[in-house]
């Protein structure tokens, strides 16, 4: 049983190695500098900070409609 224990372990470290590694060379593949455009104003931000603020938003808003959806079908069901 320590033998599996240890095979567990030995893998989960190295997917966890993986993981972080591709983390890094996102974040620094994605360091590069990009022009947002408000509808009045314009600014520079690194793209790696769009790409979470997009990733962040959209799971927010996920969240939102699912909860909205939810609701809905609940309401539905009383009447």
């Amino acid at each position: 049983m320590s033998d599996e224990f240890q095979a567990m372990l030995y893998a989960r470290l190295l997917a966890l190695a993986v993981v972080v590694g591709y983390v890094i060379a996102f974040v620094l593949e994605n360091g590069k500098s990009v022009r947002v455009h408000f509808v009045f104003h314009s600014t520079d931000v690194s793209l790696i900070w769009v790409i979470l603020l997009s990733i962040a938003l959209g799971l927010v808003g996920g969240v939102l409609v699912g909860q909205l959806d939810r609701r809905r079908r609940r309401r539905g069901a009383d009447q």
